[in-house]
């Protein structure tokens, strides 16, 4: 029944964003509110109860249907539709939804999908103006829904974007006709395949929205565009020529070459069954529609999709535990290598004060440089730059320990050389700073040694490339605080990384865990297998690089120091370090970082391969994957690390590990431990006690 007493409104005044009017009949519904003003122009908000952000959620949609029955029968002369959460229009579908199902549901699965999309089609068919206005985030579902309204109206801070590939789908509430019928078909189809996002000003140059402006304007543009005054794009010359077959066919194939770089097929089906769609239907609406639901409910009840979900789970689990508040203002990082700089570089990009400090001055210059290289890239605007660089000091005389609120270390992975700074800057801290060693395999009983205040110190382990690695290993030893621990993980929160919480033991987990993988690469380099089939075994398995690749992209000089404590530690069930490998380090061939180390490498960083390796025999991934694999359990049953959740995770956000399996552990579930167990055991009479299976195989459920 409508809702007439001003009071709903006056409690949101003031405002900083356009609502609709203050003064107008009002109807309240659980997620939905309908307001109408003297103009006749309705506005639909979205709330989503008990939410911190807006979703499309089965309940939604059907409210929705509802609203829009009385938005037919109220008279209204235009229908505005608006989020009233601050952080964006709407994330997407409610990923709650597609969790857990399975094959025999498909049917089910394509009836809801039906369903939702005569919903939404009902938007589209409204005899109206209808008007999407945007702000922030407007990802899958919600921009799925914006495009079945005639206009898109872009706050200057919105980002628009599919990321239905990221989770193993494809869009699946109209996006996949409505798109590539609204802008060029191939940046359409572009924009799906790759799940990046647009920003507003690039979203109004492709014609995905018809305006850009910032909040104060939203009124004005409203009516405008409820009057017929907003000029509008649709289609493009392109799309005439993709409306034939053939055209589509051409433009298909480069498509999926492109797509197979990224995504292979075999482990990845989403891109490839959206370039079908697309070549078999464009053009025809209804037809796409129909094949789009189809395809969407084949690929949500399959594995690589359920998997993928899972991994958006396991993501959603880290950020939970990088909540709250670090006090952490101001950054000093020690040493300006590739970690320490890229750290610092980092940090400043996510509004940090930060000061870099390092014996050798070029070192500081070097890492200077490479922070303006990734800030022009990534960073999109010329002053988010140069603020970014403003924040970030080089301090040659370390000033900055004094005024810090966490300082990092990261220099040479030796124990003494970071006892010996830990000790020289211990007098000159903050009395509540936080000192972290981004150490990447030392135990922090070790590094503790005489430190006055071990209760403040921390393990922040990041990985190689800092940018691109969005896990941070959150090391703690029996003597930290709580509420230092507390304050690393909201640090890892305040600048976008997700925090893995492990115990202090060599190498933690994800080193403890790579290295059996690494060094049993490096026997099989001993065996005489060429380096491009060790590699192509792993990324055939769907790592996203071979072993031999990654231990040059991690430095085979830190590999090395790894590899050898881990030795001391756990004897036998580590293979024998090779010579060669040390010969390599003290020759100065330490990887990418030095143009030379397993492979060579070209002026861009990347490695010389030969194209005629031979292909990697049937058994080859289980040698380097297994391994990996024990390890994690061990780590499982010692207590390293508390649940299957956070190793999943951890392994997939550091390392890469293969995402469409869901996990190590999730993988060897899935693949039965008993057959893991099984191979394990062919492995260890062939080559040895290192790959006798762990105990704690057993015990997993």
């Amino acid at each position: 029944m409508p809702v007439t007493d001003t009071s709903v409104w006056n409690t949101l005044a003031p405002r900083d964003m356009e609502l609709g009017p203050r003064n107008g009949s009002a109807k309240i519904l659980t997620d939905w509110r309908i307001v109408k003003g003297e103009d006749d122009i309705a506005w639909l908000i979205l709330d989503r109860a008990n939410e911190s952000t807006n979703t499309l959620s089965e309940a939604v949609l059907a409210e929705l249907e509802t609203a829009l029955d009385d938005i037919r029968n109220m008279g209204a002369r235009g229908l505005v539709i608006r989020s009233a959460k601050k952080n964006g229009f709407i994330a997407g579908a409610d990923i709650r939804d597609f969790r857990g199902v399975t094959a025999q549901e498909e049917h089910e699965v394509e009836k809801r999908m039906t369903r939702a999309h005569e919903i939404i089609d009902r938007l589209a068919a409204l005899d109206i103006p209808t008007i999407a206005v945007i702000h922030g985030h407007c990802l899958g579902g919600g921009l799925e829904l914006a495009l079945a309204c005639k206009y898109r109206l872009a706050i200057s801070d919105a980002k628009l974007g599919f990321p239905e590939v990221l989770l193993g789908l494809h869009p699946g509430l109209g996006g996949t006709f409505r798109l590539t019928a609204l802008i060029d078909p191939v940046e359409a189809m572009t924009m799906m395949l790759t799940g990046r996002t647009v920003y507003a000003k690039k979203a109004k140059t492709l014609g995905l929205v018809d305006v850009v402006m910032e909040e104060r304007h939203v009124e004005n543009a409203v009516r405008a565009a409820v009057s017929g005054h907003v000029k509008t794009r649709r289609g493009s010359l392109k799309s005439g020529v993709f409306g034939f077959q053939p055209a589509r066919r051409i433009a298909a194939r480069q498509m999926r070459a492109q797509a197979e770089k990224h995504a292979p097929q075999r482990h990845y089906p989403a891109p490839y069954r959206l370039i079908d769609l697309w070549e078999e239907h464009g053009g025809d609406a209804r037809a796409m529609q129909k094949a789009e639901i189809r395809s969407f409910s084949e690929l949500l009840v399959g594995d690589t999709a359920q998997n993928l979900i899972r991994v958006f789970f396991l993501r959603e689990k880290l950020k939970g535990a990088a909540k709250g508040e670090s006090g952490i203002r101001h950054v000093h990082v020690i040493g300006a290598g590739t970690m320490g700089g890229d750290i610092a570089a980092w940090c400043a990009a996510r509004g940090l004060s930060v000061s870099l400090s390092d014996l050798d001055r070029n070192a500081l210059a070097k890492a200077v440089g490479r922070a303006a290289e990734f800030y022009d890239k990534k960073l999109h605007s010329g002053i988010e730059r140069r603020d970014a660089l403003d924040r970030l000091m080089p301090d040659f005389e370390q000033s900055g320990i004094a005024k810090a609120d966490l300082i990092i270390e990261a220099i040479a992975e030796k124990a003494d050389i970071k006892r010996r700074v830990f000790e020289a800057i211990a007098p000159k801290m903050k009395k509540n700073a936080l000192l972290a060693t981004n150490t990447s395999s030392i135990p922090l009983e070790v590094l503790r040694e005489n430190l006055p205040f071990a209760d403040r110190l921390v393990g922040l382990h990041f990985f190689n490339p800092v940018a691109k690695m969005e896990l941070v290993e959150i090391v703690a030893h029996d003597q930290a605080a709580p509420s230092t621990l507390d304050r690393a993980r909201a640090f890892c929160g305040a600048i976008g990384k997700l925090p893995a919480a492990v115990k202090s033991a060599p190498g933690f987990l994800v080193n403890r865990a790579l290295t059996p993988y690494l060094v049993e690469a490096f026997v099989m380099l001993d065996e005489g297998t060429a380096r491009e089939t060790i590699d192509r075994a792993a990324t055939d398995f769907g790592m996203p690089m071979g072993p031999i690749e990654l231990a040059d992209r991690v430095g085979l000089d830190i590999g090395l120091e790894v590899a050898r404590m881990l030795k001391e530690s756990f004897g036998s069930s580590m293979p024998e370090i090779p010579a060669w490998l040390t010969q390599k380090v003290e020759a100065g061939e330490t990887g990418r970082k030095a143009g030379k180390g397993l492979y060579d490498y070209d002026d861009k960083g990347r490695p010389k391969k030969a194209s005629d390796a031979a292909a990697p025999g049937p058994e080859m991934a289980d040698r380097l994957i297994l391994p990996m694999l024990n390890t994690c359990m061990a780590c499982l049953r010692e207590g390293i690390v508390a649940d299957v959740d956070t190793l999943d995770g951890a392994m997939i956000f550091a390392t890469g590990f293969a995402p469409f399996r869901g996990g190590p552990i999730h993988y060897a579930r899935t693949r039965g431990t008993d057959d893991i167990v099984a191979a394990l055991e062919r492995l260890e009479e062939r080559y040895g006690p290192r790959f006798t299976p762990d105990k704690g195989w057993k015990n997993l459920t």
